[in-house]
């Protein structure tokens, strides 16, 4: 069996920025969202809401039937460790191989090298 790079699948991690956005969501709202996107059952997004819960990235409570779902963790903390495993796992740790990556790879503007830049200077006082 292989293992994915993240421990998020590409759908779980669609789901969670809709909860991000929304603050609290009812499973009917996500589908709502990605339906302006594509064709997405109920019950799919149902079953990735509950397994977001069962992983601690998701909490819920009842409204009567209805379950209301809000993040457990913010989207810096799900980032960043999402970035760490990624790190570890693609560039052995090296965290100047990921940004090189980046900044060689990526058509970065002018613009975005100078904040770059400013950050790491901010970084080092």
């Amino acid at each position: 069996m292989r293992k994915s790079l993240t421990p998020l699948g590409e759908s779980e991690m669609e789901i969670l920025h809709h909860v991000w956005e929304l603050g609290e969501a009812t499973v009917a709202q996500v589908k709502e969202r990605i339906l302006k996107e594509r064709k997405v059952a109920y019950t799919t997004v149902m079953t990735i809401m509950k397994n977001l819960n069962d992983k601690g990235y998701l909490k819920y409570y009842k409204d009567g039937n209805t379950f209301v779902y809000s993040a457990r963790k913010d989207p810096q903390e799900v980032q960043s460790s999402l970035v760490s495993g990624l790190i570890d796992k693609v560039f052995k740790g090296s965290t100047s191989a990921l940004v090189q990556t980046l900044v060689k790879g990526e058509n970065i503007s002018e613009d975005e090298l100078k904040e770059l830049r400013n950050m790491i200077d901010n970084m080092e006082e």
